[in-house]
């Protein structure tokens, strides 16, 4: 069963296919090397050997603390961040400046059990924003998130996935896990001159695997 924080995560979910619209032009495509199952971080375990040979160690956890800068080395990026609640309409909010990334704050914070949410537009009035490049990330990359303990959670992407609007998977995007958890999404497919409006989320999956002080 769902925690109430789950289910207001969840809720922000279903509803961001229509918060990250208003964008222009369409982002660059997702690499064909991002299309790989996901491993979920999780080692596979050798022909022949018995499962409970070896105890797995224990997934890193920290104690909840708000992020304050998030640094993709691959992409370029490095950027405050806002704090992103529920708007009137009960939508998730996005970032008002085109040029930093924000955290859904409703949701958990990087580094503790759960998918933090750090959403970022692709693109504003015709030119480039700060998650313009986010598809182009691949499994095996750092992402970074530093926060206001002193402590910096770093995550290693697992796969990046595109997805139709209308068919976004709210429940494996947000759904509560056992594991501390990133989710970066923005805008990505067509984009629509009339409706102003991409037909795609892109969803970057990171798992915490370290953290440094």
């Amino acid at each position: 069963m769902l925690t109430v924080a789950g289910v207001l995560v969840l809720v922000a979910a279903i509803l961001l296919a229509t918060g990250l619209a208003r964008q222009e032009p369409a982002p660059p495509g997702r690499p064909d090397s991002a299309a790989a199952p996901p491993t979920n971080g999780a080692p596979t375990q050798p022909s022949g050997t018995p499962s409970a040979a070896k105890p797995s160690a224990p997934e890193p956890v920290l104690p909840a603390s708000r992020p304050t800068r998030l640094t993709i080395a691959s992409l370029g990026v490095s950027s405050s961040l806002e704090r992103l609640g529920l708007d009137d309409h009960d939508v998730m909010e996005t970032p008002g400046d085109p040029d930093k990334a924000g955290w859904y704050e409703r949701g958990a914070t990087p580094g503790t059990r759960g998918p933090a949410v750090i959403a970022g537009h692709v693109t504003w009035n015709g030119r480039k924003a700060v998650f313009f490049d986010l598809a182009k990330l691949r499994p095996g990359q750092r992402v970074d998130v530093a926060r206001a303990d002193g402590s910096t959670a770093e995550f290693t992407v697992t796969r990046t996935d595109q997805y139709p609007k209308d068919r976004f998977p709210s429940l494996e995007v947000y759904a509560n896990t056992d594991h501390a958890e990133l989710r970066l999404i923005t805008c990505g497919g067509a984009y629509s001159d009339a409706e102003h409006h991409y037909s795609d989320n892109v969803v970057v999956y990171a798992r915490l695997t370290s953290k440094s002080t």
